[in-house]
């Protein structure tokens, strides 16, 4: 390049996506002056260098690589001609010099390695395993063997890296070619150690020695740099004897392993790892056919035979290779039959992910969540689980196993291509990764130029940062939720038939599987699964797709039977409809929220049963956002619009509050709410139903007449607390301010039959849950007035009050009925529950007295005071009364006091200095939990419970529903009892003021 052009040629090549222009100006004028005659540094050059992965390293390498040429005396100027004349040859060199920077380096040492990059045949070359056996051979009778495998074996890998960057070679054969390459290097570096080691010990025992392959190298899915994992297999000679034979083998097994791993002058190839024989490192390194066959019939760990998916006999003698695969393969396929084989392999997935850094997790390639072992450990328990019967799934090769479990229907046709692409993908990536520097990583870097390159070189050019980041996470999001889907519920073909009928297991075999997921009447579940699939119509054909997931989903609760039961019923409901199956099979989330639905136990079926559309809401995460109390108000005033009579009315309002429910509990079932939310949602619903239904009755009473009063409904307890459970009464009461010039007489039967209509109406019989109204906590209890004037409210407060009363005030919220009376009737308590200057001490002693009477008279008979949730030691009663004690003696002077809700008066407490934050946590934490556990055994039995369940069955579905995984009842009883031990003792100190 002359001088006067440099630059103009600075500012084409911060265009063309150079990063040090001025830099790469002067490379290119060190190219043109290497040689005047056949100058380097042309057009087709520069526009071929800024389409690769890095235009700056790859231009570096070029300028290093010729002036290797030229220092050698090699001829330049053929270089320069072919470059600038072959445009497949300058795009191979190319792409491989902006790619590998470890490629480059050797490139500059063997620098006429460019003549296999010029060779026209490279494009469409499939080289055989025995065309590069026999290429690598060539090493064993160089001067410097070892040496010359290295060289030979990067010459081998430069044109393979040219395929795949610059001819768009497909990943998979990528990887089979470099376990390819890695057979045929482990077989080079046996002979070099046979020669070596005869010379050396010229009367030693010969041996026969195979050496199998395992991991991605036995499944022909090798990467750029990777440990290639091995074991051996050893036998003497016909009529030999087999101490000195194994003697021979080891030392010739150990020197093939240092041949391949040692660094010389031409660095290393990689580290051969024979870890995975029998024992691990502490077992001998060398074993006879027979000594694997032992220890795997009787030692092997589940992880072992796992393991052995892979093993494929690569070097050495293959006959014995063949005996040891054909042996040991006959173990490997019966794996699954093991006890807690299934289990076990989960547990081994989840123990690599929990041992990986957290700084790591997530640019983690190959281990974290959504990488590549998600899809291999998927692969391989499915191939595990139905190979046992099914041989056209039990290749090593992940990509080729897979396709076959989707072609024989284990997996489905969609779920099978998408987690193909994703894995292809990540498999490319960290190819490219490591093809850099040839080293062993699978760690996404995070430095912007590393991420460009990495980009550029996987094809995104435009944005490719951007671009790629999104395209790893879109895959690695894809992958976990197939791994989550496939690997935690097996797709059990067997059972629910696969689509064309190609294959189904005898119904004792389905049974069996049946039995293996936890339905305990296997021979009921599969009359329900044929009930479900049988026969050819699209309803069958979709059930027999989804059943295998919802299946396992099922199996995850303490209850599958159950859930099966549900599903069966719902469908039997819907599966008509156009949406519900459709729903089930393109929206995963939606069936997987049913599964799990169905199978948690009686409560939100029950709801679902009476109306099954609700199932649409499924399909949508948002759709579970319990609705507004605007919202609902809004609704369930135009459904009782639409209705003429008053009970039609109310059963349209009761229908809406029943849908809102079963939203509730899907969204709680989901995860997606905590206690607090629930307790509001299921208030506002509940002020809902009251307020509509209250506007309902009154119109009915007045009959078009002028109506006399105002009313409005007081929510006490838990419903004025903003704290209802699924099973809790709403506790109320009623009060009326007759209007000007009525007569109060008049008025007060009005308000009265409305208050009796309401509670009749929402009582009655019928297709939706009853809403039970409880009265009594009004003044005077079942003998006074069902309802008041807000005077006589007033009198009652001023002459008869007592100071229990106070303290249920403080749960006092009027909202429902008209505004006005509302804020009056709060006005009218407030100085009632919030004293000047706090309540007396005779009366803190009164409620203390209340409360240890409560505490030794209202446990049920036969309860224990361990496990009861609302009146046991530490539970909700204890924790409630301690707030409400400290609320009448406080909230006179701390106006945040002035709550009716649990937990927001106790952080109050705790702002105002008055209660320590970490006794405040401990009364938190058990109120919570008490309350949780109160909503999660409703949910399991569809009816309300104070204790936790003495049955084995319901206790493990209410500590799912909590949050325990399978199988940790025993740990969430005992986690119970500690943390309303310590509420207790936390109460004892403030409450006692012990």
């Amino acid at each position: 390049m002359a001088e006067g052009r440099r630059s103009s040629w600075e500012g084409r090549l911060v265009r063309l996506g150079f990063e040090d222009p001025q830099r790469a100006a002067g490379m290119l004028e060190d190219l043109d002056a290497l040689d005047s005659h056949s100058p380097l540094a042309t057009e087709q050059l520069i526009t071929t260098l800024s389409e690769s992965a890095d235009p700056d390293l790859a231009l570096h390498s070029l300028c290093a690589m010729a002036e290797s040429l030229h220092r050698h005396g090699h001829d330049l100027g053929a270089f320069a001609r072919t470059l600038e004349m072959d445009a497949d040859f300058r795009r191979r060199l190319v792409s491989v010099l902006g790619a590998s920077e470890a490629l480059g380096r050797h490139l500059g040492v063997h620098p006429r390695h460019w003549y296999d990059l010029a060779d026209p045949s490279l494009a469409g070359s499939r080289p055989s395993v025995e065309d590069v056996a026999a290429k690598l051979r060539t090493a064993v009778d160089a001067e410097n063997p070892v040496d010359a495998l290295r060289i030979e074996y990067r010459r081998l890998l430069i044109r393979l890296a040219a395929r795949d960057l610059a001819e768009g070679l497909l990943v998979d054969e990528v990887a089979a070619v470099l376990a390819d390459l890695a057979g045929g290097a482990l077989e080079t570096a046996l002979h070099i150690a046979r020669n070596e080691y005869f010379a050396l010990h010229p009367g030693a025992a010969d041996c026969r020695l195979a050496i199998v392959a395992m991991g991605k190298c036995g499944g022909r899915e090798l990467n750029y740099v990777s440990d290639v994992d091995v074991l051996f297999v050893a036998e003497p000679l016909d009529g030999e004897p087999e101490l000195p034979a194994l003697k021979t083998a080891t030392q010739l097994a150990a020197a093939t392993m240092r041949i391949c791993s040692a660094h010389t002058g031409e660095g290393t190839l990689w580290p051969v790892d024979a870890a995975l024989r029998p024992e691990g490192k502490s077992g001998p390194l060398v074993r006879t056919l027979d000594s694997h066959l032992a220890y795997y019939q009787r030692w092997a760990k589940t992880w072992e035979f796992q393991a052995l998916l892979k093993a494929r006999p690569v070097a050495g003698d293959r006959e014995l290779g063949r005996q040891y695969q054909e042996t040991i393969g006959k173990l490997t396929w019966s794996a699954a039959d093991r006890e807690g084989f299934v289990a076990d392999v989960q547990a081994m997935r989840r123990r690599v992910i929990d041992h990986i850094p957290a700084a790591d997790v997530d640019r983690q390639l190959k281990l974290g969540p959504g990488g590549l072992r998600d899809v291999e450990f998927a692969v391989q328990l499915l191939q595990l689980v139905h190979g046992r019967s099914d041989e056209s799934v039990r290749s090593g090769t992940t990509l080729v196993a897979l396709e076959s479990l989707t072609s024989s229907g284990y997996v489905g046709r969609t779920d099978g291509a998408v987690l193909a692409d994703a894995y292809r993908f990540l498999r490319s990536m960290e190819h490219r990764i490591q093809l850099y520097r040839l080293r062993r990583t699978h760690h996404v870097p995070d430095d912007e130029a590393d991420l460009r390159r990495l980009g550029r070189s996987l094809g995104f050019t435009k944005n490719p940062v951007t671009d790629l980041t999104a395209a790893w996470k879109k895959h690695a999001l894809e992958v976990r939720r197939l791994h989550e889907k496939l690997f935690y519920r097996p797709l059990l073909a067997a059972v629910a038939r696969i689509p064309g009928g190609e294959v189904r297991l005898t119904p004792e075999a389905a049974k069996q599987r049946l039995t293996a997921l936890g339905y305990a009447d296997p021979a009921s579940a599969l009359r329900h699964i044929e009930a479900l699939s049988e026969g050819v119509s699209r309803r069958s054909s979709i059930q027999k797709a989804l059943l295998p997931a919802m299946l396992g989903w099922f199996a995850e609760s303490p209850d599958p039977d159950a859930g099966l039961l549900a599903f069966r019923t719902i469908s039997d409901a819907l599966g008509s409809t156009p949406w519900y199956l459709r729903q089930l099979r393109d929206e995963g989330a939606s069936a997987e929220r049913l599964a799990h639905l169905l199978a948690s136990g009686r409560y939100a079926v029950d709801l679902l049963q009476r109306a099954p559309e609700a199932t649409a809401m499924l399909a949508d995460e948002r759709e579970l956002t319990p609705r507004t109390q605007e919202a609902l108000l809004a609704e369930m005033s135009a459904a009782a619009r639409r209705q003429d009579a008053p009970e039609a009315a109310v059963a349209a309002i009761r229908a809406v509050r029943r849908r809102e429910l079963f939203r509730i509990a899907a969204a709680d079932l989901s995860g997606l709410l905590d206690v607090e939310a629930v307790g509001d949602a299921l208030t506002s619903v509940s002020v809902g139903t009251l307020t509509t239904a209250l506007e309902v009755v009154r119109k009915a009473v007045a009959k078009g007449e002028p109506e006399p009063t105002r009313m409005s409904i007081v929510a006490m307890g838990r419903f004025g607390g903003h704290e209802l459970g699924y099973g809790s009464d709403a506790d109320v009461m009623f009060v009326h301010d007759p209007l000007p010039g009525a007569d109060e007489k008049k008025a007060t039967d009005f308000a009265t039959q409305a208050a009796t209509e309401l509670r009749r109406m929402l009582a009655l019989p019928g297709a939706d849950p009853a809403v039970a109204i409880d009265a009594d906590l009004r003044p005077e209890g079942r003998q006074g007035p069902l309802v008041r004037t807000l005077a006589s409210y007033a009198s009652y407060y001023a002459r008869w009050s007592a100071v229990w009363e106070a303290q249920a005030l403080l749960r006092a919220d009027p909202l429902c009925g008209d505004a006005d009376l509302c804020r009056s009737f709060r006005e009218l308590i407030d100085p009632l529950r919030y004293p000047e200057n706090g309540i007396r001490e005779r009366d803190v002693m009164e409620i203390r007295r209340i409360k240890a009477r409560v505490d030794a008279e209202r446990l049920p008979r036969g309860a224990d005071p361990a496990t009861h949730t609302k009146l046991g030691r530490g539970g909700l009663a204890d924790i409630e009364w301690t707030v409400q004690l400290l609320q009448l003696r406080e909230a006179h002077r701390v106006p945040s006091l002035r709550t009716t809700r649990t937990l927001t008066a106790l952080r109050a407490g705790v702002e105002a200095g008055l209660v320590d934050s970490s006794e405040a946590d401990t009364l938190q934490a058990a109120w919570e939990l008490a309350t949780r556990i109160r909503n999660a055994i409703m949910l399991v039995r569809g009816r309300p419970g104070d204790s936790l369940p003495r049955d084995p069955r319901d206790l493990a579905a209410v500590a799912q529903i909590c949050g325990y995984p399978p199988g940790e009842s025993g740990r969430f009883s005992d986690d119970y009892l500690r943390t309303t031990r310590r509420a207790h003792n936390t109460v004892a100190h403030l409450f006692w003021d012990d």
